[in-house]
């Protein structure tokens, strides 16, 4: 007799659970474990930094920085979230003091609030989406990246945030029809690209 084919849900779970089973590896000494979990978070962490950040060497200094703060902290690690939960809340408080830092530097420093790269024909599309989502309201922005492009579940959302679970579904439906409507908008050609007759007021 064939055994009971496993539920998808229960796969699931198992492969939710391995991050978990992974970190208290490491916390009691396994650098293998740690290994791992570096492996499959590293481009999803630093895609969360990117997407908040125009200077992809920042982004990639400050995923360094969170796994840094995971290997400092894994004495104090309890399994009491999901680890990525766990992962992107530090990533979280790093971004912030990561800005604070940069806002003070441009105010009392006289230097640019971040550094930005030339821009090409093929990242068009992400410069566009990148301003129309720091036109978003702060927490409703957070919500939309954490949830459309980390993929948390509003649960998750709601513990990196710490904000209940209506109020991450209320800021998300606010922040997308937003960002449809940013998105929507004509978009300026920049002065280099008009035509004679264009620039003529």
């Amino acid at each position: 007799m064939n055994p009971t084919p496993e539920h998808p849900d229960a796969q699931k779970s198992a492969t939710a659970q391995s991050d978990e089973l992974l970190m208290l590896a490491f916390c009691r000494g396994s650098k293998d474990a740690f290994t791992e979990l570096f492996s499959r978070y590293k481009q999803p962490l630093f895609g969360f930094f990117r997407r908040r950040l125009a200077d992809s060497a920042q982004a990639e200094e400050l995923t360094q920085e969170t796994f840094l703060a995971v290997l400092r902290g894994s004495a104090r690690y309890e399994p009491s979230a999901l680890f990525r939960t766990y992962l992107y809340a530090i990533g979280l408080k790093i971004l912030r003091a990561h800005r604070r830092k940069a806002a003070f530097r441009a105010t009392f420093l006289g230097t640019a609030h971040e550094s930005r790269e030339p821009i090409s024909d093929t990242a068009t599309h992400e410069i566009v989406l990148r301003e129309a989502l720091g036109k978003l309201e702060r927490h409703e922005r957070e919500v939309l990246l954490l949830r459309e492009f980390e993929q948390l579940s509003y649960a998750e959302i709601a513990e990196v945030l710490h904000m209940p679970v209506n109020t991450v579904r209320s800021r998300l439906f606010r922040a997308r029809m937003a960002l449809r409507d940013l998105l929507a908008a004509p978009v300026a050609k920049p002065a280099s690209e008009l035509t004679p007759s264009e620039g003529c007021v």
